[in-house]
């Protein structure tokens, strides 16, 4: 009988709550008894999995922000997930950890500069976390487009893993292998799709995660038949916060399900990355761009009105006025760089360096400028243009557009991001742009409470000059 697998893969990710102008995450009354979400979540989920031995045992990713809030949170659940992939790297050559773009940007929506820069950033993260290069990378919500493949490859990454629905084929797709996608310049990359009726079971129906036993004999094994003759690979694909938070205790299922459960089956536990190795695409396909694993209609729920989240018309005025804010930003950290002979993209793309600690922005600047000796009026305007870039990157967090309403938490965080970036960039470049901006988001109203984007806006800049 030939190789007969499964995989569970797990998103991990929580997006950045802290307050830009002051570094820290306000009390968030939904999250009671704990402090915010991240705490309630970590309780229920990251620990408890942790704990389990689970991220040994899975393919995951995990969001660089959700990874940083950890490594300054609960350092011995982060130190433990690291360790449990570094042991199966250790072992296999290959490590069951994906990367994950940092911001959580819906990558098609994004400028291939920005795409460049969330990839490039995301595999920084993963490799000093880690200890070794990533294979795979998830890109976030799934979306997906051939500009953001080709990127990946040209980033080092070898596969990622889409919803069957990507993929540009009304017949004949077989979730069961992987598939080359060809790239411009005779380039190509692996892409696994899951299979989506059972991951669709495992998110959203709490009765078939309650037995593990019961789900490997009457879910999983209906997949692999009995006269089959060739291999075949299944992925499971759904947050990871499902496993304990979305539903209490699955982190036991997940444990059960990936040791125990399998005794008396023929089936393996298996990461994509491993079957890569030994059963490389034979056949390639096309997707179909700007689609992904939670919009049925693309990715129209993340820029425009959308049957997914209904009263969407306040996210096309938005993210113009975050596109205006960009063009500005970027517009003016090129001028500064200009005498210093030195290109924005590239420039900002080695900050990934100073997210994860292994050099300070300040060391940064000296680094790539050549210039040891700075006046400080200087070198903070220069710090100040480094640190609009983190912002102006962040602003386009996805959870911001992903529900129906703007009088969400997660809008609203976007806006602080935004403000932050105009903040700075005033401050380092001497112009002023934030009525030009506040006048663009003035088009932007809760249906539910009326709240304006630009009174979230002007706010948020009023405190800070106040402050």
């Amino acid at each position: 009988m030939r190789k007969q697998a499964f995989c569970v893969h797990g998103h991990f990710y929580q997006p950045p709550r802290e307050n830009p102008f002051t570094g820290k995450i306000p009390v968030e009354p939904g999250a009671t008894p704990f402090n915010n979400w991240n705490e309630k979540i970590l309780a229920q989920c990251y620990r408890p999995n942790a704990e389990d031995g689970n991220f040994a045992r899975i393919s995951f990713d995990i969001g660089p922000t959700l990874a940083t809030w950890m490594d300054e949170s609960a350092p011995d659940v982060m130190a433990a997930i690291v360790s449990q992939e570094r042991e199966f790297y250790a072992a296999n050559g290959v490590g069951n950890g994906m990367a994950q773009s940092y911001n959580h940007t819906i990558l098609p929506l994004a400028t291939r500069e920005d795409k460049l820069t969330q990839i490039l950033w995301g595999i920084a993260d993963f490799e000093w976390r880690f200890g070794h290069k990533p294979t795979g990378l998830w890109a976030p919500e799934t979306a997906i487009d051939l500009e953001t493949l080709a990127v990946m490859q040209e980033c080092g990454i070898e596969y990622t893993i889409l919803a069957p629905w990507q993929a540009n084929t009304r017949s004949g797709l077989d979730v069961s292998k992987p598939y080359w996608v060809e790239l411009p310049g005779e380039k190509r990359i692996a892409v696994f799709f899951y299979e989506d009726h059972l991951s669709m079971r495992v998110s959203f129906d709490p009765e078939s995660t309650q037995n593990a036993d019961r789900f490997v004999h009457s879910e999983l094994m209906q997949l692999f038949p009995d006269n089959s003759r060739r291999e075949r690979l299944i992925i499971l694909a759904s947050d990871g916060e499902l496993y304990g938070h979305h539903q209490p205790l699955r982190n036991k299922f997940l444990r059960w399900l990936t040791t125990g459960a399998l005794k008396y089956t023929d089936l393996e536990n298996m990461i994509p990355s491993v079957w890569l190795r030994q059963f490389p695409p034979e056949k390639s396909i096309r997707i179909t761009n700007n689609t992904s694993w939670s919009c049925h209609h693309g990715i129209k729920r993340w820029n425009s009105v959308c049957p997914c989240a209904e009263h969407g018309e306040w996210k096309a005025p938005l993210r113009r006025a975050f596109n205006r804010i960009a063009a500005i930003v970027d517009e003016e950290m090129q001028k500064a760089l200009t005498p210093y002979q030195l290109d924005l993209l590239e420039f900002r793309n080695e900050y990934g360096k100073v997210l994860t600690h292994q050099e300070t922005a300040e060391e940064q600047l000296i680094r790539l400028t050549g210039k040891k000796e700075w006046a400080e009026v200087e070198k903070k305007r220069m710090l100040s243009f480094m640190q609009a870039q983190y912002e102006r990157q962040r602003m386009f967090t996805s959870c911001g557009w992903f529900f129906g309403d703007f009088n969400r938490l997660e809008a609203q965080n976007n806006l602080l991001y935004a403000a932050r970036a105009v903040d700075l960039t005033e401050r380092a470049a001497g112009i002023e742009f934030r009525k030009a901006i506040s006048r663009y988001l003035s088009r932007v109203e809760s249906r539910e409470s009326g709240l304006k984007a630009s009174t979230v806006f002007n706010n948020a800049l009023k405190n800070r000059s106040t402050a």
